[in-house]
């Protein structure tokens, strides 16, 4: 029987910085909720929003899946291994942190604030070489498709993550409907609305809700208006 759980946007922790203002959809620095560890192998699923000008200084991070997809405005980044980038909206980031990584990363714009999700899953291997990857997304594919950004093979469209993981950006128009099939036998759908309104196998979801559903092969997503949301396929036995 198929199992779901969702998550609305007001239940999520926040902690408002002032020039960081962030929202938990799982327990994160010093907001806890013991029915909101993780789903899956799905840690950490951040949405910040970064003033201008400011920004994470460098800190470490290791053994963990790090996925970071702008939203609006820009993001410098710089870690241990010698990277130094910007990545912009319509992009998408992956550092696999292994045996251990020191990154930095905050808003160039002096007259815009950043919006971005930052997403952790547990690896499927421990310690390995840290790696860093970008990639532009063509956001073409996105209209009306479940537009593959994200997957275990580097052969595979999107960027690619230690863990049997698929993620997927779509903007659905008003209205359209589609289907999703599981890829791995065992795995779950979590899905963040991001945009819009949207059915979810029954379920509406409002801007920035998110549902988790296993036990189930597949999932059908209807557009109630026009419609930006992210699709995370995840191993469920975390």
């Amino acid at each position: 029987m198929t199992n779901s759980v969702i998550h609305k946007a007001d239940t999520r922790g926040n902690a408002n910085h002032g020039w960081l203002n962030a929202y938990h959809s799982f327990s994160f620095a010093n907001w806890y909720n013991p029915d909101r560890i993780q789903f899956g192998a799905l840690r950490v699923l951040n949405d910040d929003t970064i003033a201008a000008g400011m920004g994470f200084g460098t800190h470490p991070h290791d053994n963990m899946e790090i996925i970071t997809i702008p939203l609006e405005g820009d993001l410098a980044h710089k870690d241990s291994m010698g990277n130094s980038s910007i990545i912009k909206s319509g992009d998408i980031q992956v550092m696999s942190a292994g045996t251990g990584i020191q990154h930095s990363e905050y808003n160039p714009n002096e007259n815009q604030q950043t919006k971005l999700f930052q997403i952790w899953l547990f690896p499927n291997k421990q310690n390995v070489t840290p790696r860093y990857e970008q990639i532009t997304l063509n956001k073409e594919e996105q209209k009306n498709n479940f537009s593959q950004i994200l997957s275990p093979s580097p052969e595979d469209n999107g960027v690619w993550i230690h863990q049997d993981a698929w993620f997927y950006l779509s903007n659905f128009d008003k209205d359209f409907s589609k289907k999703l099939n599981l890829k791995k036998e065992g795995n779950g759908f979590y899905i963040m609305n991001i945009e819009g309104k949207i059915e979810v196998n029954g379920s509406t979801l409002e801007k920035r809700d998110a549902i988790g559903i296993w036990d189930t092969e597949t999932i059908n997503i209807n557009a109630i208006t026009e419609s930006k949301f992210l699709v995370m396929e995840i191993p469920m036995n975390y």
